[in-house]
């Protein structure tokens, strides 16, 4: 397989009262708290049409993460099988991109408030995208 590299350029940071991986829950929608999203000037024009109570996908840059693993015992739980890293949400993985389905609570400039967010504190943002209603309402 040839080696390919891509550069990802961080837009942003995660400002969340969440500041060890230990404290953080697994899913947004198991008590991750609302968290602030700190973007870089040079993509203001980006942010100008999200909207309060617009659900958006955020894609994120899990930092703390172990880029070695392939396999885990899902949500360490060892009483479960080992499974391989592409079948779990694990933030423990070759090129750790997080996925997070949040709620827009607040717009301010370049700061976004969202809802669920189980991400660390510091967590480099890299993208956000709408999410989309099934089939014609596009």
């Amino acid at each position: 397989m040839v080696d390919e590299q891509f550069r990802v350029r961080v837009i942003g940071r995660v400002e969340s009262p969440l500041l060890e991986r230990a404290g953080a829950p697994k899913q947004g929608d198991e008590g991750g708290p609302d968290a602030w999203l700190v973007f870089d000037p040079s993509v203001a024009r980006g942010l100008r049409d999200l909207t309060v109570g617009q659900d958006v996908l955020l894609l994120t840059w899990l930092h703390r993460a172990d880029r070695e693993v392939l396999a885990v015992h899902p949500r360490g739980d060892l009483s479960r099988p080992e499974t391989g890293v592409f079948a779990t949400r694990s933030p423990d993985r070759p090129n750790p991109i997080g996925l997070h389905r949040v709620t827009v609570l607040a717009v301010d400039g370049l700061r976004i408030r969202v809802s669920d967010l189980e991400a660390v504190d510091g967590t480099p943002v890299l993208d956000v995208k709408p999410v989309l209603a099934r089939g014609g309402e596009r």
